[in-house]
């Protein structure tokens, strides 16, 4: 098996390419040290070849700026033979061919193997542009495949070339395809002479970068001492290089392409945009595409949702009738299924988000939506691509902090990961539908407004605000200077490929259970041994209290039994941290069950709705359950005689779920993000100071 790098231009078809060559047979983890994706994949190339096709973060040049076209640099500049790649695949977009040609230029010079696949053919004939494929063989010295990799075309040709250029049948051209060595002839010659299987090219960027590269110890060295004891001026070579690759790249375009006045022919993709990048209608159709995006998270995810909750719930209720009891099926029911139906739930969102977004990348409109917004976003210190992981945030925090590695700068970064956990994710719907019925009455404004509805809207707004507000704050805080760029390429409309989309649906959700499940699991099952467990005698004279009771009366025993549950949970771990932090909860309006839920909430947030059920003893297998505990927590009293659940207690403790950061994954997900604990603890701490203090000013006005 032979290591394919597969490279190439942003929006060149690579990924496309990739999935035509691996299908199913994919793997992603992390490059080492780093957050970027790996993608990697095996494909039968030949009847006695097989490859392992890794497929490397798109990138313009050899000189990057983003950290994942820092990856791809040190892969194709690793001089380590057991990982370097034997061969590169590089896709070129046919109708920017000039603009792809320097990529190309410049791994020639490196004289990797190389096999070039040249993409949208069929948006060169649009333009009017002709390609003379063996004319560009030969000015190139490498193989040029056209293929489609959507549809499929050309494949075979690549393969065949594929194999022939592994078995040395087409070998890297020996001549450069611009005189490097003049570029810097003393330095490059002295390290010639210590490495002599280096090429002119290679050398040229251990010079320049040897700081950032990951060479061997006597490389290292040699090349630091050609540093100090010959002249090398790195910006200086580097502009020269620039320069004379697009001087010989025109010349290459002459022999071998024509291209029609670019004025005469306008394509779809124009006239489209001329629509969906107005200044006014543009933002329109903006807010109605995000709009139908938001919603269809919620329309299309409820069913599978639901069937997921109804299969646990009867499972959990088979298994309740058939097991014994005992402190095992009580973890099994109560801590690993619950888990797991926290886990999987979820589940169908995070694929419906993914996939309507692959949607939109697919057709081309993702980039329109970051190229409308930048405006805005830079105001609050962030840009145009933060846009999609903060709408991603209103499904789950955790896959939508996981799509900002897009974002090049690292300050815009860090602040669209700090915020995006202020949008109203799906998990707090529960919240809010429970409480919203208990305190606000089910008015009609102007006959046909519901009252409830604005509610709900406010909630979700109010996260919005906070997030773009607590943006704006943290960009004069957070003191990491690096110049902003925002440079986007506006690809062309498309139809979109469903194979592709229900690829990433896939990988998506794997991701998802393995990365954020298993810190679900963990703590769900934390949280079961708090809430099951106590301290000292206190649970075991408790259900000998009750155990009595029920011998002497037994016309109550139903009664006795949801009795005892809420006392035990009162004396269990999480029920005396519950009353221990009350004192510090009151002042919001909150009593010491609500601060149990708080605590539990932090597995995820739709617990508090379950917790509630248990709190007020209330089982969970009923399918008037929702009505039933709405009555009992309607019905709860202090120990005065006043209602829990006032006006001032609901719109507070709402606040306090829209503001809280009460998700254990998603501050594990920024600390992988960030590789670091600082920040998801200035996370957690700004996070519910910010709750504490929105919530105790909306009871103090409402209570």
């Amino acid at each position: 098996m032979i290591n394919i790098a597969l490279v190439g231009n942003p929006n060149s078809g690579k990924s496309s390419l990739f999935n035509a060559l691996t299908g199913l047979q994919q793997k992603v983890g992390n490059f080492p040290g780093v957050t970027v994706d790996k993608k990697t994949g095996t494909s039968t190339i030949g009847e006695h070849l097989t490859a392992n096709i890794i497929d490397l973060p798109g990138t313009y040049s050899l000189y990057p700026k983003r950290a994942d076209e820092w990856v791809t640099y040190e892969v194709l500049m690793n001089p380590d033979p057991s990982t370097r790649p034997e061969l590169v695949v590089l896709i070129a977009d046919a109708s920017n061919l000039k603009r792809n040609l320097l990529f190309c230029s410049q791994i020639i010079d490196l004289k990797i193997p190389l096999v070039i696949g040249l993409s949208m053919m069929d948006i060169a004939r649009k333009k009017g542009i002709e390609i003379d494929i063996p004319g560009l063989e030969r000015d190139l010295g490498v193989p040029v495949i056209p293929i489609n990799p959507r549809k499929e075309k050309g494949l075979d040709k690549l393969r065949k070339a594929i194999e022939q250029t592994a078995r040395h049948q087409y070998r890297a051209p020996s001549r450069d395809f611009i005189a490097n060595a003049e570029l810097a002839s003393a330095p490059i010659a002295e390290l010639k002479h210590q490495f002599p299987s280096i090429s002119d090219y290679t050398a040229i960027h251990y010079l320049i970068n040897y700081a950032h590269i990951d060479l061997e110890p006597s490389l290292r060295t040699a090349v630091e001492s050609v540093r100090t004891q010959t002249p090398f001026n790195t910006t200086k070579v580097q502009a020269e290089e620039i320069m004379q690759r697009y001087a010989r790249i025109k010349q290459v375009m002459a022999n071998s392409v024509v291209e029609t006045d670019p004025l005469q022919k306008a394509l779809f993709t124009e006239h489209l945009d001329k629509i969906l990048l107005h200044k006014r209608w543009g933002y329109v159709i903006l807010l109605a595409v995000l709009f139908l995006l938001f919603q269809s998270i919620f329309w299309i995810a409820q069913y599978p949702m639901d069937a997921i909750q109804w299969g646990f719930a009867q499972l959990t209720g088979w298994l309740g009738n058939l097991l014994p009891v005992s402190w095992w099926s009580d973890l099994l029911l109560n801590g690993i299924l619950a888990g797991l139906s926290g886990i999987m739930v979820f589940v169908p969102q995070i694929m419906i988000l993914f996939g309507l977004i692959t949607l939109l990348e697919d057709t081309g409109y993702m980039a329109r939506i970051s190229f409308l917004t930048d405006k805005l976003m830079r105001k609050v210190g962030m840009n145009g691509k933060s846009v999609m992981p903060l709408i991603s945030g209103f499904a789950c925090a955790v896959p939508a902090i996981m799509s900002t590695r897009n974002i090049e700068n690292r300050k815009e970064r860090l602040l669209t990961i700090l915020v995006t956990p202020l949008m109203s994710c799906s998990a707090r719907l529960p919240v809010y539908t429970i409480l919203i019925a208990l305190v606000i009455p089910r008015h009609y404004l102007l006959g046909f407004l519901s009252l409830q509805g604005l509610v709900m809207m406010g909630l979700y707004l109010l996260g919005v605000v906070f997030a773009l507000t607590v943006s704006f704050v943290f960009k004069r805080l957070i003191k990491i200077r690096e110049r902003s760029f925002f440079i986007l390429e506006l690809p062309v409309y498309r139809a979109p490929r469903w194979k592709n989309m229900f690829m990433t649906m896939w990988e998506k959700a794997r991701i998802f259970l393995k990365d954020a499940g298993q810190v679900i699991m963990v703590i769900s099952l934390i949280l079961w041994a708090l809430s099951s467990l106590g301290p000292g005698s206190g649970m075991a004279r408790i259900k000998d209290h009750y155990a009595a009771l029920e011998k002497t009366d037994t016309a109550h025993v139903d009664d006795y039994e949801k009795s005892k549950k809420s006392d035990l949970l009162a004396a269990s771990y999480a029920g005396r941290l519950g009353k221990a932090i009350e004192p510090v909860i009151r002042p919001l309006g909150f009593d010491w069950k609500i601060g149990i839920a708080l605590i539990t909430s932090f597995a995820a947030r739709e617990v508090f709705v379950g917790t509630m059920a248990t709190l007020y003893s209330v089982g969970e297998d009923n399918s008037e359950n929702q009505l039933t505990l709405q009555e009992k927590m309607d019905q709860a009293r202090k120990e005065n005689g006043q209602k829990v659940y006032t006006l001032g207690t609901g719109l507070s403790l709402m606040i306090f779920y829209v503001l809280a950061m009460q998700c254990m994954s998603t501050l594990a997900v920024v600390k992988r993000e960030t590789r670091s604990w600082k920040w998801p603890l200035f996370q957690f701490v700004y996070m519910t100071g910010l709750a504490y203090f929105m919530s105790f000013i909306a009871f103090q006005i409402f209570g």
